[in-house]
C-alpha cells in the first residue's frame, strides 16, 4: 500500500474523545485530525512524538485530515486501523500469506452471522474461508505485540462467529495485522480484556485458524511483510 501522495508531518499534542487528535504543525498553528482507531491506543502516543496525516481534499468533511502514523523514537506505528483489511487484502492476493493462498475470489465485507459482517471471504467455487482482521498497536511492558488494547465485546463476537463457521465445515482465521515493528511476538492482553484472551484460546481449539503477520510501516506506505509467533 503506497499513500498516493506525501503525509502531512507534525506534532502530536493530545488525543480525546477517542477520535479527535491535536497536532501542531511545522508553522506552529495547530491541527484538530480525526484518529480513525477506537481503541486506547496505549503505548502509541507521547507528547512531542512525530505524527504523520494524511489529506482527504474532501470539503465536506468537518474533519479535513486523518492520523495515520506515529513515531515512538524506534518505529513509526500505523494508527488508522482501517488500513488493516486493506492491507490484508492486497497481501492474500498477491499470494504473501502462504495459509491464505490459493483462493481466486476474495470478497470484502460480506454479511454473516446475525449482526455483522467478516472482512473478508475467500473462495474457490467449492470451498470457503471466512477471514477476521484485527489491527494490533500495543507493545506491553514485557516487549510483546498485544491484542486487545481495551476490552471487546465486539471481538469476543467475531470468535464465536468465526467458530460457528468452522463448526459448518468452512475454514476461518483471525488475522491479526500488527502495525509497528518494536515487538517481539504476539500474546493476548489478558491483563486488559481476560474474557477475549479465554475466547481466543476457545476458538483456536475449536479449528479457527490464529494468524499474525507484522507490516512494515513507512511515511511512503505501508506493507505486510513477516509473520510473527502467536503464543496464546
Amino acid at each position: 500500500m503506497i499513500f498516493p501522495e506525501p503525509l502531512l508531518p507534525a506534532t502530536f499534542l493530545r488525543r480525546y474523545k477517542r477520535f479527535l487528535v491535536d497536532v501542531e504543525l511545522a508553522d506552529g498553528a495547530t491541527l484538530t485530525a480525526h484518529c480513525p482507531n477506537s481503541g486506547s491506543l496505549l503505548s502509541c502516543t507521547g507528547p512531542g512524538w512525530p505524527v504523520l496525516l494524511s489529506d482527504s481534499h474532501n470539503p465536506k468533511r468537518k474533519l479535513r485530515f486523518t492520523w495515520e502514523m506515529i513515531h515512538n523514537g524506534r518505529c513509526w506505528i500505523g494508527i488508522n486501523t482501517h488500513r488493516a483489511n486493506a492491507l490484508a487484502a492486497e497481501a492474500i492476493a498477491a499470494g504473501r500469506i502462504p495459509e491464505l493462498a490459493g483462493y481466486p475470489s476474495l470478497r470484502r465485507e460480506v454479511r454473516h452471522g446475525e449482526r455483522s459482517r467478516v472482512d473478508l471471504l475467500l473462495e474457490d467455487g467449492e470451498h470457503r474461508c471466512w477471514v477476521e482482521v484485527k489491527n494490533v498497536t500495543l507493545v506491553d511492558a514485557a516487549g510483546r505485540y498485544a491484542f486487545p488494547d481495551a476490552p471487546t465485546e465486539r471481538g469476543r463476537r467475531h470468535l464465536a462467529e468465526l467458530t460457528a463457521r468452522v463448526a459448518e465445515g468452512d475454514r476461518a482465521a483471525m488475522l491479526f495485522v500488527i502495525q509497528r515493528s518494536d515487538g517481539s511476538h504476539l500474546v493476548p492482553a489478558a491483563d486488559i480484556d481476560p474474557a477475549y484472551a479465554a475466547a481466543l484460546r476457545r476458538a483456536r481449539d475449536a479449528g479457527v485458524e490464529l494468524l499474525s503477520w507484522r507490516a512494515e510501516v513507512r511515511p511512503e506506505g505501508i506493507e505486510l511483510v513477516e509473520a510473527v509467533e502467536l503464543r496464546i
